[in-house]
């Protein structure tokens, strides 16, 4: 495996990641809600756009079909796919990603279509998450088992791969298209960039072969420098071409830029010093991309978005 490549897909896939490189992204919205699992939405598309001018490489949309109370987190109540055509729309450069949509819940086909539409509208800048769903109360709902996801996830994985191709023809669990029907429009690239969301119900060496990037979660430094060093072994076994990876963080920034840090949920309060510093170490350590949430944010979001944009984006330029 070449460490210092990875494939070329779209604009967005391109953008957002590079060997040895780490960018920074946020995760809509861009809103703190720290009380409620219900954000306000308002002001949203403007606090996107501030996003695209500053420089932030990626907006990340969730998969949250319903509003369910042990959960606690609504996301942006808006239907993803919904949301990145109106995201299109309204922004030219920044990469438009889902972190994640959760495959068994949907048919592969809608999926493949309303993904490759959206990367057709933003020319090329979507990013699609992939999970197996991890909210047991959303399965019967859809009258569907949560038991058998990994294998819904399986085949709803090669169903959107092979519907990237020309007149694909198949046989899959999801369905079996044939003679010779097609689905338009085509991703941009050769296919939609698929990053894999931690496990999702399979093992570690399908998740290193088959997705185009994985989306793991935060952990201390030491650890976590391991679990990427392992992924990156498991990819070496399977492709000459380096993966990337991302994770998400929770930041709430404090006003006084040497503030110390202190946790929260997947994350910490802290000055943004400490801020450039810790996203420096997981650059070093091989992280490719943070997508930044600010749920938990006390300060004003735009000033929020400004600070970080000019004490720590130049660091992770690209």
């Amino acid at each position: 495996m070449s460490e210092f490549a990875f494939e070329s897909i779209n604009a967005g896939y391109n953008g957002v990641f590079h060997p040895n490189r780490m960018s920074v992204g946020l995760v809509v919205p861009l809103e703190s809600y720290p009380t409620s699992p219900e954000p306000l939405m308002q002001m949203h598309i403007e606090r996107v756009k501030l996003a695209e001018k500053l420089g932030f490489k990626a907006v990340w949309l969730r998969d949250v079909p319903f509003n369910v109370p042990t959960f606690g987190d609504a996301g942006q109540l808006y239907d993803p796919f919904v949301y990145l055509g109106f995201l299109a729309a309204h922004t030219r450069s920044i990469a438009l990603g889902v972190a994640s949509i959760v495959l068994p819940l949907r048919h592969p086909a809608h999926v493949a279509k309303a993904a490759a539409t959206a990367d057709v509208l933003s020319n090329g800048r979507v990013i699609l998450g992939v999970a197996s769903g991890d909210r047991p109360e959303e399965y019967p709902a859809l009258n569907m088992s949560f038991d058998d996801r990994g294998a819904r996830f399986r085949s709803s994985f090669a169903y959107i791969r092979e519907m990237a191709k020309p007149r694909a023809s198949f046989d899959n669990p999801q369905g079996s298209p044939y003679g010779g029907m097609d689905m338009l429009p085509k991703p941009v690239g050769n296919k939609l960039p698929l990053l894999i969301t931690g496990g999702s119900q399979q093992s570690p060496e399908w998740v290193a072969e088959h997705g185009d990037g994985w989306m793991t979660y935060p952990r201390n430094i030491s650890m976590q420098a391991q679990v990427i060093r392992d992924f990156n072994d498991r990819v070496a076994s399977f492709s000459r071409e380096a993966k990337p990876i991302m994770q998400p963080l929770y930041v709430d920034l404090a006003e006084d830029p040497d503030a110390l840090p202190q946790p929260i949920h997947l994350g910490f309060r802290a000055g943004v010093n400490h801020l450039r510093v810790y996203l420096k170490s997981l650059e070093e350590i091989g992280v490719n991309h943070v997508a930044l949430n600010l749920r938990f944010n006390q300060s004003d979001i735009e000033q929020a978005l400004t600070t970080i944009a000019e004490r720590v984006l130049p660091e992770f330029s690209n």
